[in-house]
């Protein structure tokens, strides 16, 4: 049993950074690819971006591609989602999952997803 936590979501302005964590406890994720999706309003959950267990190979979705960084750390068992240039369209619920198996851009190859927390940008 994996269970991950998010934290660092709230309301920015459009622009703006916000930097998302996300702790992973009860097993160790090291071996594992994270990945970050998002949900927002009335949407379905899309991917954002997705880490190799290593860090050596990151993936993102178009819309994020320069504007958001993924990063792990897996001596704290923590995953990290740094967001700059926020924009409107950017909000939604964001949710980290592990462990990854497969293809990093699937809902499916993720056993265990958080709870989400809220980033919300204004214009």
């Amino acid at each position: 049993q994996v269970q991950l936590a998010e934290s660092g979501g709230g309301l920015v302005q459009a622009g703006g950074s916000v930097r998302l964590s996300c702790a992973a406890s009860g097993r160790t994720i090291s071996y594992y690819a994270v990945g970050w999706f998002r949900q927002g309003p009335g949407k379905e959950r899309e991917f954002v971006a997705a880490i190799s267990w290593n860090g050596d190979h990151t993936w993102y979705a178009d819309s994020v591609k320069g504007r958001f960084t993924i990063s792990r750390d897996n001596a704290k068992n923590m995953g990290y989602l740094q967001m700059n240039s926020l924009k409107p369209e950017d909000t939604a619920v964001y949710y980290c999952a592990a462990p990854g198996s497969g293809s990093p851009y699937l809902v499916s190859s993720y056993g265990y997803w958080g709870q989400g927390t809220q980033v919300t940008v204004s214009s």
